[in-house]
């Protein structure tokens, strides 16, 4: 895998749109998390229809085209610095197809952060713009909203990112061992529907995979990571990073699937990485070069996430 472009830092005073890429958002935690971005020096924007919900798909955020039409306005106003997803759900692989990628290119590297169901995002940004995105909390997000360790790590990266070179998760190593690589990853249930898709990467040599997941029993998760397995899209991966699996089970069940599909690698693998879907989320950059040490539980970058 080849390093990605790194996007321009924010600064004081930079505006950041808010879209809704998926599911349907709270009006009071959207507040509350423009009310963050404001104490940041931020100039939040709403996109128009990130407050909607479709007629008949309640599950999502209004109707596909205009997600897509208010994501694809966001990236493409030069005056916006960085497209901020309100949160997740399901939607975002929906709409990726209706997105204008030339025109996306032609706006030029943008900071674009979000998880879970955004992870489809982040595997189309690499694919069709060659960028580096931020798996991170979302505007609207619970955790975002509420924890000032998700709130500091993101806010970090975004104004200051030489600061958090090193990532330390304070977990420890399912297989110890180091390993040096370019980051990617997200939902690994995500990943799995990617597959075949014209947005999906189909390498992963030399790639630090970062995967999480919510709400999978541990053989759905073992499914996912077996279908993934035999596809071919862990061949030559250089380590891997284990993070939160909020709802899927307890760890000491869904741990031993995690080693036995992912121990036959022969790579690093670190648990417990502290990202996703878990109260404090770190942010993650993807597409940039680091060192994984799985038994210190630390990802090193080598240069900041954003330059």
């Amino acid at each position: 895998m080849k390093e990605l472009v790194r996007p321009p830092r924010l600064a004081a005073g930079a505006r950041v749109a808010v879209v809704a890429t998926s599911g349907p958002v709270p009006e009071e935690r959207l507040q509350n998390g423009l009310d963050v971005l404001r104490g940041w020096d931020l100039d939040p924007v709403v996109a128009p229809h990130t407050l909607d919900r479709h007629d008949e798909f309640r599950y999502l955020a209004g109707t596909d085209a205009d997600r897509a039409a208010d994501f694809q306005a966001a990236w493409c106003d030069p005056s916006v610095a960085a497209v901020l997803c309100a949160r997740g759900g399901y939607g975002a692989q929906r709409m990726a197809d209706l997105l204008d990628w030339d025109a996306l290119r032609a706006a030029g590297p943008k900071v674009l952060v979000g998880f879970s169901d955004v992870t489809a995002l982040h595997e189309a940004f690499a694919a069709r713009l060659g960028l580096v995105t931020l798996h991170g909390p979302m505007a609207a997000g619970v955790d975002f909203i509420k924890n000032a360790r998700a709130q500091d790590h993101l806010r970090a990266t975004l104004f200051a990112p030489e600061t958090v070179r090193t990532i330390a998760s304070g977990g420890g190593g399912l297989v110890p061992g180091r390993a040096r690589g370019v980051t990617f990853g997200g939902c690994v249930s995500l990943l799995a529907a990617e597959l075949g898709t014209p947005h999906a990467r189909t390498d992963s040599r030399g790639g630090l995979l970062m995967i999480e997941d919510v709400g999978e029993e541990p053989y759905r998760l073992d499914r996912i990571l077996t279908q993934l397995l035999r596809a071919g899209r862990f061949d030559g991966v250089a380590g891997i990073a284990l993070g939160s699996w909020l709802d899927c089970g307890p760890y000491e069940q869904l741990r031993p699937v995690l080693a036995e599909r992912l121990g036959g690698l022969g790579v690093p693998v670190a648990e417990e990485f502290g990202f996703g879907h878990c109260e404090g989320a770190l942010t993650i950059p993807f597409g940039v070069t680091a060192e994984l040490d799985a038994a210190a539980g630390t990802l090193t970058l080598e240069e900041p996430a954003l330059r």
